[in-house]
């Protein structure tokens, strides 16, 4: 019998949730996502100090901004991860235009523009975008321009609701740190079938499903592989080497846990205007904890970056 990472190829779309492109190459996922985070850690590492360098060089030669070599070293990467996995590569505008819709427009064709630049072209780029009102509002523009998007940080259904009334092409339910916010509460203890994370993808998965919503559901940030096998079946599932290697280690059969042709009870439609949308996610705690929470921490490791070029530019200088 196979391992239970091949038998999950056979039911949903394996994706490496990370910027480090040796683990891309023994897994053999079909796309890969990146965030600051997973840049700022795999740009540490020696192996890929030639896309930090070719950035820097890059941007001494211009006389660019800080912004601008952050920006390439995120394409660096990104690039040289296409050349690995035949699908999708996610890359995330600034956190810091979270709550900016001209902003993260003009970032995510900047973005976009850069791969070009590369040969790289745009069906073969996610655009990562958090999933605040003012980002399903670029999302809903880039979209109509042909840019497809990853809406990330999602903690709630509304926000996949209303990801999906913009057409992202994506949504990332983050499983695992909406698992953290319960604990943290006092909930639990929790299995896999039970775990709250797990629950709210089987949820937006039986809406889309339901209603005929083409948007992928790809979910994300998980704590162990016991949430992964309770979301076998889902259209993508962004995994972590730890974990994709523990999957490959494991025997024993994996059970198909969601299947469109057996949802269950969908959520009943709805749709939102923006005071809807503010007041529904705020009347939700964890998601709006972890919302504002999930863009501080991806913010941090931004900063970081910036300062860790900004420091290379003024010794290359």
């Amino acid at each position: 019998m196979p391992n239970k990472l091949e038998q999950l190829r056979a039911m949903s779309t394996v994706v490496a949730d990370t910027g480090d492109m040796e683990s891309m190459r023994v897994f053999r996922p079909t796309d890969a996502t990146t965030n600051p985070s997973l840049i700022l850690k795999a740009s540490e590492m020696p192996g890929y100090a030639r896309l930090v360098e070719e950035a820097i060089a890059w941007g001494r030669r211009q006389g660019a901004a800080v912004g601008d070599v952050t920006d390439r070293v995120a394409v660096n990467f990104g690039t040289e991860i296409t050349k690995i996995v035949p699908g999708r590569v996610s890359t995330e505008v600034d956190a810091d235009l979270s709550f900016d819709t001209e902003g993260t427009v003009a970032k995510a064709k900047k973005l976009i523009a850069l791969y070009a630049e590369r040969g790289v072209g745009r069906e073969r780029i996610l655009i990562k975008v958090a999933s605040t009102w003012e980002g399903l509002q670029a999302v809903r523009r880039l979209q109509a321009e042909g840019i497809d998007c990853n809406m990330t940080l999602i903690f709630s259904l509304a926000q996949a609701v209303a990801a999906a009334e913009a057409k992202a092409f994506l949504v990332s339910p983050f499983v695992g740190r909406i698992l953290d916010w319960h604990v943290k509460a006092g909930g639990g203890p929790y299995d896999a079938d039970s775990d709250p994370g797990v629950k709210s993808v089987h949820a937006i998965y039986a809406y889309y499903k339901a209603y005929g919503i083409k948007t992928v559901v790809m979910g994300a940030s998980f704590r162990n592989t016991g949430e992964i096998e309770a979301l076998a079946g889902c259209d993508r599932l962004t995994i972590s080497p730890q974990f994709l290697e523990a999957l490959s280690k494991e025997e024993g059969e994996l059970a198909r846990r969601l299947d469109p042709e057996h949802l269950g009870l969908a959520p009943p439609r709805v749709a939102f205007d923006e005071k809807r949308f503010r007041w529904i996610l705020n009347e939700d705690q964890m998601a709006t904890e972890k919302l504002s929470e999930g863009i501080r921490i991806f913010n941090r490791d931004l900063q970081a970056l910036r300062a860790m070029v900004e420091q290379r530019l003024a010794v290359a200088a």
